[in-house]
C-alpha cells in the first residue's frame, strides 16, 4: 500500500478494522476539514493511518493500543483515518506529513500543527507490536505533556 489508493475498500471489510481503534477512544477522521481541525489544534495529535494489510492487524493496531494504554504521557488527541476508505482524510494527512512518502499503515505525531515524528510502514512491517508500542511511548515521552 505504498501508493496512494484510488479505489475504496468495501465497508464490510474496513469497518471491523476501523472499530478496533475507534472502540478504544480514537477519533475517526473522514474529511480533510476534520484532519485540519484536530492537527492544527493546540497540543499533540497522533494520526494512525490504518490499513487492511496484515502488518496493520498484527503489529500496528495492537502496538498503538498498547502504547496508549501503557504510556505515562499521551497525545492530547488520538485519531485514525483508513487508507483506501477515508480517501479525503488520508490524502490530507499525507499532505501534512511531507516529505515522508505515502504509506500505510503509518503513524504521524503532530505538536501544535507541526509534524514532530513519523513512523512509516517499513518501521512497522516485521516489528512486533511490543516494539512499536515502546517506540511510540518514547515519542510520547519526548513530545507530549
Amino acid at each position: 500500500m505504498s501508493q496512494i489508493e484510488e479505489d475504496m475498500y468495501p465497508a464490510e471489510i474496513v469497518l471491523p478494522m476501523k472499530a478496533e481503534l475507534v472502540d478504544n477512544g480514537f477519533t475517526d477522521l473522514t474529511t480533510a476539514a476534520e484532519v485540519e481541525n484536530v492537527v492544527n489544534s493546540n497540543g499533540t495529535t497522533m494520526v494512525v493511518i490504518n490499513s487492511v494489510c496484515g502488518c496493520a492487524a498484527g503489529a500496528c493496531r495492537p502496538g498503538v493500543l498498547m502504547a496508549v494504554a501503557n504510556a505515562t504521557k499521551k497525545p492530547d488527541h488520538i485519531t485514525t483515518a483508513f487508507a483506501g476508505f477515508d480517501i479525503e482524510a488520508v490524502n490530507k494527512v499525507r499532505s501534512m506529513h511531507m516529505p515522508y512518502p505515502p504509506s500505510s499503515p503509518a503513524i504521524a505525531l503532530f505538536k501544535d500543527g507541526k509534524l514532530v515524528s513519523m513512523v512509516e510502514r517499513h518501521q512497522i512491517e516485521g516489528s512486533p507490536a511490543q516494539v512499536i508500542a515502546q517506540h511510540l511511548i518514547s515519542l510520547f515521552d519526548e513530545h507530549c505533556n
